[in-house]
């Protein structure tokens, strides 16, 4: 395909609903002409209302069922309504009539100019003019210089329709290839995800010229444009239908297949490698995992590209399959309510008394067993389901508390980690006070946890979040905070709550004096900041005796317990966390479990 040959926003779709629309147009102009004449007019009037019929039928199949025709299906399609509008001018009992007819001319020199490139519309633009030529060659008034004037309005039309159509096209198209650009991919994209849905199959590539440069700077930039012309133009013939093609930029093209998984996109992809001729190409495909973007999908893409040509160019690669039947299996459960909220204790240091806990996902694959959070949380966040797994936690861990508190008597934190996915979600504040009136559980008790990296990181919209979760009573926590993002400075600015200092900050403070007194500062700012700082990731007695010494209010970690089901820590009882010490006999979680 190429920008002089083909159309720019003719795509089978675009043209079957285009000409569908207009034959039942013309088709109603003829109508009305039969119905404005007289009952006497015999044949002529039967004739005309035959064609008017003919062309309302056919407007109605197009707009259904055109879509599926082959793209040289529609020469066909402009040629039968020149036909269809020569044949009915003859049988127009006046010469207003007829020419009222004759105007139908526009709708398919429109369509001419729309759907074909400029050489093969101006021939269907002379078949036109010819055939309204003769079908008022004998009309009375009809004088050489009104066929004239009729001709001029329809290429003039054309003609305008054309160059609009082409400007407009041109922001979503590339010049030099007669692709999409990577605006036009990026909305096409947009569309296919839509149109995949939850369940649907889809995938992508991302397709690189190998040695590319080496053909510029050897040839120059014409025998470099010539090849990107070729490859589009091979690629298009040996595509599927249904794909979506686009030049991506540089010397590097874009696919979407739709309805396909990754192992069929990726077998497809290795054949146009195999037979094209024109130059050699590394690929990178990959399928869209349930919830995820259009930009993750590409994303991935460009990684197993990347991998492609590290690996030594001239190959295809599909990006980690394991993720992606991870991220099935995950999906899977989440529908199936088996991702559930564990609790890890939050106690205070000195006595080790439970004043709250954390929800954190636990998954027991049917077949795998235990999968570690390090290993399906990020999986989760790639591929976009961490917002349906941060709704379920929410609502399991809700639920959990309330077994605690209604068992134990009194009251306790409930602390939840949100992702910025969620937070940017339209109406999360709303979902969260819903999820609270249907558990029970009371918003003053609830805290959610974000990251100091996702504020800094973060859009209005995920701060309105965090602002209208407080005025609903929610309290928010900077979770990690002193990995690398912080600064004493800011605390003031934070919207938040409490502090949660993270585990490679507190495993330092028994072994370097500088960070003990960098923590002994932290403390004494926060608590005149009126934030409630949570040490994370306490494990020995030596930490939380100086944590204690240094007044820090609150801490977790193995010492003090590990995450549990709410059944479990419940049966424990609220003294179940327990003295420092009585935690020493616990195994010592794995760096997965923590």
């Amino acid at each position: 395909m190429t920008a002089t040959t083909a159309p720019l926003l003719a795509t089978p779709r675009v043209m079957a609903g285009t000409a569908g629309a207009f034959y039942v147009a013309g088709g109603l102009v003829a109508a009305a002409v039969v119905l404005g004449t007289g009952p006497g007019s015999g044949p002529a009037r039967a004739g005309l209302a035959a064609l008017a019929a003919a062309a309302l039928l056919t407007g109605v199949a197009l707009l259904r069922w055109g879509r599926h025709l082959p793209r040289r299906a529609f020469h066909g399609v402009v040629l039968l309504g020149t036909l269809l509008v020569t044949a009915a001018v003859p049988l127009c009992p006046t010469p207003a009539s007829a020419l009222a007819v004759t105007t139908v001319y526009a709708f398919v020199g429109i369509d001419v100019v729309f759907f074909f490139g400029w050489a093969q519309g101006a021939g269907h633009l002379v078949v036109l003019l010819a055939a309204a030529a003769w079908a008022l060659r004998d009309r009375e008034g009809v004088t050489p210089g009104v066929l004239l004037a009729l001709a001029l309005v329809c290429l003039v039309i054309a003609a305008v329709v054309g160059l609009l159509a082409r400007a407009a096209s041109g922001a979503d198209h590339d010049g030099l290839t007669g692709l999409l650009n990577r605006r036009g991919f990026d909305q096409a994209l947009d569309r296919a995800v839509a149109a995949a849905g939850p369940d649907g199959s889809l995938a992508a590539a991302l397709v690189d010229v190998d040695h590319f440069k080496a053909v510029n700077d050897g040839d120059g930039q014409g025998a470099g444009d010539r090849l990107l012309r070729e490859l589009a133009a091979q690629l298009t013939t040996a595509l599927p239908r249904d794909a979506v093609l686009a030049r991506y930029g540089g010397d590097e093209f874009a696919v979407l297949l739709p309805g396909r998984c990754g192992r069929e996109a990726l077998d497809l992809v290795e054949g146009l490698r195999a037979g094209t001729r024109t130059a050699a190409f590394s690929a990178g495909v990959a399928h869209l995992f349930p919830g995820e973007s259009g930009a993750d999908l590409v994303r991935r893409a460009d990684a197993a590209l990347h991998a492609a040509k590290v690996s030594g160019r001239g190959r295809s690669r599909l990006d980690d399959v394991g993720s992606a039947e991870l991220a099935r299996d995950l999906s899977e459960a989440l529908a199936a309510g088996d991702v559930r909220a564990w609790f890890q204790p939050i106690v205070v240091p000195s006595t080790g008394e439970l004043v709250g806990v954390e929800a954190l996902a636990r998954w027991t694959h049917p077949l795998r067993g235990p999968v570690p959070p390090a290993e399906f949380v990020p999986v989760a966040e790639t591929t976009g389901l961490i917002v349906e797994m941060g709704a379920a936690i929410l609502t399991d861990a809700c639920r959990g508390a309330r077994t605690l508190r209604e068992a134990w008597g009194r009251d306790l934190l409930l602390t939840v980690n949100v992702s910025g996915r969620e937070l940017v979600r339209d109406g999360f504040a709303e979902h969260v006070h819903d999820v609270l009136r249907a558990t029970g559980w009371p918003a003053d008790l609830l805290v959610v946890e974000v990251t100091e990296s996702l504020l800094d990181g973060s859009t209005g919209t995920a701060l309105r979040a965090l602002e209208d979760l407080r005025a609903f009573g929610v309290s928010v926590a900077i979770d990690d905070f002193g990995t690398g993002y912080s600064a004493f400075s800011r605390l003031d600015t934070l919207p938040a709550d409490y502090l949660k200092l993270d585990s490679g900050f507190i495993a330092e403070i028994t072994t370097s004096p500088r960070r003990a007194g960098v923590l002994q500062a932290l403390l004494s700012l926060s608590h005149a900041l009126g934030l409630e700082v949570v040490a994370e990731g306490v494990e020995t007695l030596e930490q939380a005796d100086l944590l204690t010494g240094l007044g820090c209010p609150l801490a977790q970690g193995w010492l003090f317990g590990r995450a549990v089901p709410p059944g479990e820590l419940a049966a424990a009882g609220p003294a179940g966390a327990g003295p420092a010490g009585d935690r020493l006999a616990a195994p010592r979680p794995s760096l997965a479990e923590r």
